[in-house]
């Protein structure tokens, strides 16, 4: 440990990039802590009973605290470090909790809200950084996109938490749940302590020796002389230099030619994930059963656990095939798939539902018509699964900001919106998906398979309209072509275990 890390640990590359996936699960604990109180008389009493819009801006207020901390990730991660960065968003998480825990009235409980979402901005943002810049290209979709699953495993475990304290009479059955939602984030801060940083992040910062034994660590056994550490350590020397000399100084440099374009493509996809309503319908799903008839704590749970487990399970198949599949055709399908989920949803509901009130809120309900109640609820569990949230973007602390700043908006008008609007909710979620496949039809190309260097070379190939024209060998280099760009005279010997490692 003199390192500062363990070196068996970060011999595995599935335990390095993975388990800092815990900061992704902190906000499906946070789905949970709330979707799992709408309906707890004791939450509803301690907190003035909040109706539509109160309810919204409670909910809303952990992703506005995101927002900030995505956009701090762009100091934070570059001057403390990925690991650092990571470390410091578990405590924060921590603090934000302990006052949700003691929250006696709403501006306590936003608060702590708040805070907890800077935790959960700082991770979100910094989590895919890296483990991009620290597994190796064969499997880094498949480690990122581990983070959704994370994801999918906090909203699970807390929910069947929050379920079993709803049983304990009193304030204390909002009160543990939030508490013991601490435990991952300690876990993750004072796990990370056994993870090595990121060796682009120390190049970045002339620490190239220490860079160069967690290579070797990752790599080769701990052996620095191993040609496949050398090269790599030699591509990320050119990757460092070239980004101080050419990468973007201040946020408009995101302006340029060819970078804007990235930045968009990046900005829009975090975009479309929010507009497909998912995460915000995780939140609301207690609304979503009511309106389909389905009251009571027993049915609440056996429709919700369903949909939470099969989050789990349905998200296995998108992390193990991401590589092979590629990021198109899994994002075409699925925007087209969820679209017509919701407007299915929307139509039963149309069909068969009428006003009414629950707990004294106006409620669109579905009363009499149980295939109905059952088709809405089989409905519901496919487009949960389907959208991958989503891929790397170039500038990752923006695109992820654009992520929390739409889940701020929409958590907060989706309660008044089905408060008013009803059913119409899911028509206007659907025609987001709609547009959602259109545009990354169009327009985003494949980047599976490819190192951070060699996507250059697709966006170089221009098809702004036409993406799908962009062939999946585009960019792909040979040892010969690399070291040749890069004047470095390493031998065959270095040819052939880079072409392993492609």
């Amino acid at each position: 440990m003199g390192k500062g890390y363990n070196a068996a640990i970060a011999g595995n590359p599935y335990i390095v990039g993975s388990f800092a996936c815990i900061g992704g699960g902190l906000f499906g604990l946070d789905i949970s802590s709330m979707s799992g109180v709408l309906s707890n008389d004791a939450y509803k009493n301690t907190f003035g009973n909040p109706g539509s819009n109160a309810q919204g801006a409670i909910v809303a207020s952990m992703p506005a605290g995101s927002l900030v901390g995505a956009l701090a990730v762009t100091a934070l991660a570059d001057k403390l470090g990925r690991k650092r960065t990571i470390i410091l968003s578990g405590w924060i998480w921590v603090i934000g909790s302990i006052l949700q825990c003691a929250a006696v009235n709403r501006g306590m409980l936003v608060a702590g809200r708040v805070i907890s979402g800077i935790s959960v901005g700082l991770a979100s943002a910094t989590v895919p950084i890296y483990q991009s810049e620290i597994t190796p290209p064969a499997i880094r979709g498949r480690l990122v996109s581990m983070q959704q699953w994370s994801i999918t495993w906090g909203i699970l475990i807390q929910y069947f938490v929050e379920f079993g304290c709803s049983y304990i009479d009193g304030v204390a059955s909002f009160r543990i749940p939030w508490g013991l939602q601490m435990i991952p984030a300690i876990i993750l801060s004072l796990g990370m302590l056994l993870f090595p940083e990121s060796p682009r992040w120390l190049i970045d910062h002339n620490r190239n020796e220490e860079a160069l034994q967690i290579l070797a660590d990752l790599h080769g056994k701990g052996d620095k002389t191993n040609d496949l550490v050398q090269l790599e350590y030699a591509e990320i020397q050119q990757q460092v230099q070239f980004e101080r000399t050419e990468g973007a100084k201040s946020y408009l440099d995101l302006l340029k030619p060819g970078v804007f374009r990235r930045v968009g493509l990046g900005t829009s996809l975090q975009m479309w994930s929010q507009l497909s309503g998912m995460n915000i319908m995780m939140y609301y799903i207690i609304y979503v059963f009511q309106g389909a008839g389905l009251t009571g704590r027993r049915g609440n749970l056996i429709a919700d656990s369903v949909q939470y487990v099969l989050n789990v399970l349905l998200t296995i198949p998108a992390i193990i095939y991401i590589d092979r599949w590629g990021r198109r055709p899994m994002l075409v399908i699925g925007t087209l798939l969820m679209g017509f989920w919701l407007f299915l949803v929307g139509g039963l509901q149309g069909r068969f539902g009428h006003w009414d009130s629950i707990d004294n809120n106006p409620t669109w309900v579905i009363t009499g018509h149980d295939a109905a109640t059952k088709a809405i609820i089989v409905s519901w569990t496919y487009p949960a699964e389907i959208f991958p949230m989503r891929v790397r973007a170039k500038a990752v602390s923006v695109s992820t900001a654009t992520n929390w700043l739409f889940n701020f908006a929409l958590a907060w008008a989706v309660p008044p919106g089905l408060s008013t609007i009803a059913y119409k909710t899911y028509f206007i979620f659907g025609t987001f998906n709609f547009a959602a496949c259109i545009h990354i039809f169009f327009c985003f190309p494949e980047t599976a398979g490819r190192t951070l260097e060699e996507v250059e070379e697709i966006f170089a190939q221009g098809h702004i309209f036409t993406a799908w024209k962009v062939d999946r060998n585009v960019g792909k280099k040979t040892v010969h072509d690399v070291l040749k760009d890069g004047k470095i005279d390493t031998g065959s010997e270095h040819e052939e275990h880079y072409n392993e490692k492609a």
